[in-house]
């Protein structure tokens, strides 16, 4: 890929889909099936905003905690998404099913935990089987000590990070905390040839109203595109 890329996780409204195209994203990410989750939408409302997404050129992605292959099959046939993103603890059994059951064009996302202050990822061992089951794509994502997972806002150590990435075959994106500011600190990490992009949730939105922002996901394309 020429360039890195962007995805904003989290739209709930049409206007944040098209606050991500104005302002250079390529990615969108929906929650369905996210128990409590502050951006979760129903099926229909789903449906709805992947369409918009595609409408506006960018790729939608269904982050999900849900591990029912099937379930997940029908419901990124039904609404034509880019990628699915598993955001929990669903084991390779239900990659490989996935990766059996939908097209090829489909790209399947595997959340690896990485816990701040030591580096520990409780998906370590399976590494190796996520990538026989199919995994196109890894994203390393913050898991923080009282067991948050996904859009905590917590910050990921680079060291960690590079600790990691040994033991990947498969490109990844960075999630965790990133903004504007904290670029520079992960140099090394971007300079990885496995890197492909970033997730951002809480630095793409605007601090008043909580929806994404021009002004926001543009800094952060800026930011992260430029190099040191």
């Amino acid at each position: 890929m020429s360039r890195t890329l962007l995805k904003v996780c989290g739209a709930t409204e049409a206007e944040d889909i098209g606050a991500a195209a104005a302002a250079g994203a390529d990615c969108v990410g929906l929650w369905h099936g996210v128990p409590g989750g502050p951006r979760e939408l129903d099926r229909d409302a789903f449906a709805a905003l992947a369409a918009a997404t595609r409408s506006a050129g960018l790729l939608p992605v269904l982050v999900t905690f849900l591990a029912d292959a099937g379930e997940l099959t029908e419901l990124a046939r039904r609404a034509g998404v880019g990628w699915i993103q598993l955001h929990a603890y669903q084991p390779p059994a239900v990659v490989r099913a996935l990766r059996s059951a939908l097209p090829e064009e489909v790209g399947i996302v595997k959340v690896l935990h990485v816990t701040p202050g030591g580096g520990g990822c409780v998906e370590r061992p399976l590494i190796g089987a996520y990538e026989r089951a199919g995994t196109d794509l890894f994203l390393l994502d913050t898991a923080t000590a009282d067991g948050r997972i996904g859009s905590t806002g917590r910050t990921l150590d680079p060291a960690d990070v590079l600790a990691l990435l040994p033991r990947l075959t498969r490109p990844f994106l960075l999630a965790g905390g990133l903004d504007p500011a904290n670029r520079p600190a992960y140099e090394e990490v971007v300079r990885h040839p496995g890197f492909r992009g970033i997730d951002v949730d809480t630095a793409a939105r605007d601090r008043t109203t909580g929806a994404f922002g021009i002004p926001q996901i543009a800094a952060l394309a800026r930011a992260w595109r430029t190099p040191s």
